[in-house]
């Protein structure tokens, strides 16, 4: 109940506002719901993962990262259009991000909240650095035309490829929650979520959801580092900042609520939108998240406090 207020509360201040920055200034409005799709599209999967594996992965952009390198070799030994590459890259960084799990965090899911994250951020640190090693700082990216296509709407002129991003964080969002609600698998992966112990006890096999559940997170981060791929480059720290960004969006949402991580992320990205709108202002866009996060922590603090 308190995840749904809050998602409701968002989108209670939200909606004004957007109809404000729609006429003011409509341009935010516009790349600010393309970023938050880009945002959300990653963000989910984070979710996930904490939902049910309870465990902060900040190897998570990361993992996006090398599924977008492997693409760009892949297309450009192949030849494909890298949306072609999307199921594919989805499906090998799954079977790779199980087999880290296996052989790393798996060992580590009783062990204190510290030591995981260190894990996490040691496995990241050893991607990052593994791929500026045999590929050094050097930018890829592969020139598609149909990425730059534009649309006129009045005296409005914005592209239009980025909204497919928006689409994947619907459809990430609709996916899951239909798998988690109407299948079996999904209905015994929220049980392990809420109560392992108890899953365990009717017979759930609570180490092989954890896996599932953490390969299934990699396969739509896998995904989106192929289409994130059609429109910006890639370099060995491209995935960092989408870790952060992605924590940040979990923690605003709550822990287990996907439709707040939409919202939040639509919050996080028509904000930094509205700060590159302005010259004075365009410098602190990239820090926008970590006030948005200091904020709710502390607001949830003092309401703590007062409960």
């Amino acid at each position: 109940m308190a995840l749904k207020r809050r998602t409701a509360t968002y989108l209670a201040l939200g909606i004004p506002a957007a109809v404000v920055l729609l006429f003011w200034k409509p341009n935010v409005i516009v790349y600010g719901l393309q970023t938050a799709g880009l945002y959300a599209a990653i963000a989910i999967p984070m979710g996930l993962v904490l939902g049910i594996v309870h465990i902060v992965n900040l190897a998570h952009g990361e993992f996006m990262m090398l599924a977008s390198y492997a693409t760009y070799f892949a297309c450009r030994a192949l030849g494909m259009d890298p949306l072609l590459a999307i199921l594919p890259a989805g499906l090998v960084t799954a079977a790779f991000g199980w087999v880290v799990f296996q052989l790393t965090i798996r060992r580590a899911l009783k062990a204190p909240e510290l030591n995981q994250l260190i894990l996490t951020f040691g496995i990241a640190i050893a991607f990052t650095q593994a791929v500026n090693l045999a590929f050094t700082s050097q930018t890829y990216k592969i020139p598609l035309d149909y990425v730059s296509s534009s649309i006129d709407v009045g005296d409005l002129t914005f592209s239009t490829w980025s909204f497919v991003f928006v689409a994947v964080a619907v459809l990430y969002a609709l996916g899951l929650q239909l798998f988690l609600t109407r299948t079996t698998t999904g209905k015994a992966a929220l049980a392990v979520g809420q109560n392992p112990r108890g899953a365990a006890i009717v017979g759930i096999d609570v180490k092989k959801i954890y896996g599932f559940v953490f390969a299934l997170a990699l396969a739509l981060v896998g995904a989106m580092g192929a289409l994130f791929l059609t429109k910006s480059a890639v370099f060995p720290s491209v995935g960092s900042p989408f870790t952060m960004k992605s924590f940040c969006l979990v923690a605003m949402a709550g822990v287990g609520n996907i439709p707040g991580i939409l919202a939040s992320s639509l919050l996080l990205g028509v904000s930094e939108q509205f700060l590159r709108a302005f010259r004075g202002t365009r410098d602190w866009a990239d820090i926008v998240f970590f006030v948005l996060i200091v904020v709710v922590i502390m607001s949830r603090t003092i309401k703590g406090r007062k409960s």
